[in-house]
């Protein structure tokens, strides 16, 4: 069920003080009016009226064989989304999700992180999660999804969102979903606790006995580790379900 009631109840962090296809024709950049192609755009009206894929597009310059170099921007930003793929920094395991060459995924992970580095010189606003709904609203672009995709936030004592990671694409089972590829990236980045989801392309947001057995296995393992798995959520287009509030 979704749980987005002002009644909805806040994450507690545990005290860990320790002693110790079809065949239809698909334009491509080639056939586009001059004024629309990507790299033509960019020069006349600047980079602030290309869209993310777009820039994309500029940054890898030609496609595949296979994929015009637009719609295959298009469809690495709809796959991972957008919201994700900036955290992204294995280049392998981003060729490998989205089927595309390694040199692909090295381009695009280099002008990510040239766009990190720059953005961090600036400053953000900082993202805090204290609920379920909190986690829905940051993750609900999951919803979208045709490819089942495990994410994981990771917060810091404060509840701040100091990371986000792409855990795996594909279907959710507890022999693919190892702690280790989990709690890794808190380890890495300091976190403290950790919010999971993954979306139900289908809209059926019923748990399924893997969904379980998996929460299951990664509570125990950060008990162990002394970080919280703070929640597990199955989100569909347009709603979601917190497993962490069924089980109270």
């Amino acid at each position: 069920m979704q749980q987005t009631s002002p009644e909805q109840k806040t994450y507690q962090l545990a005290d860990r003080d320790l002693v110790m296809d079809s065949e239809q024709y698909v334009l491509r950049v080639r056939d586009l009016p001059l004024e629309d192609k990507p790299r033509e755009k960019l020069a006349a009206y600047g980079p602030s009226s290309l869209s993310m894929a777009e820039l994309v597009a500029v940054l890898w310059g030609v496609g595949t064989r296979k994929e015009d170099v637009l719609a295959m921007a298009r469809r690495v930003l709809k796959e991972y989304g957008e919201k994700a793929i900036p955290y992204e920094t294995d280049p392998a395991k981003l060729a490998e999700a989205l089927m595309i060459p390694q040199n692909k995924a090295y381009q695009l992970i280099a002008g990510l992180e040239l766009g990190r580095r720059f953005y961090e010189k600036r400053g953000e606003l900082p993202v805090f999660v204290r609920t379920a709904g909190q986690a829905y609203q940051y993750l609900q672009d999951m919803g979208t999804l045709k490819k089942e995709q495990l994410r994981g936030l990771y917060l810091n004592s404060r509840y701040q969102l100091i990371h986000e990671e792409t855990i795996s694409v594909g279907s959710l089972t507890a022999n693919i979903v190892h702690p280790r590829e989990v709690f890794q990236p808190a380890i890495e980045h300091g976190a403290v606790a950790v919010i999971i989801a993954h979306n139900h392309p289908s809209g059926d947001l019923e748990p399924t006995a893997a969904d379980h057995e998996v929460t299951g296995q990664l509570r125990a393992a950060g008990t162990i580790l002394g970080i919280d798995l703070l929640d597990h959520l199955v989100i569909s287009r347009d709603s979601f379900r917190s497993l962490m509030e069924d089980a109270r």
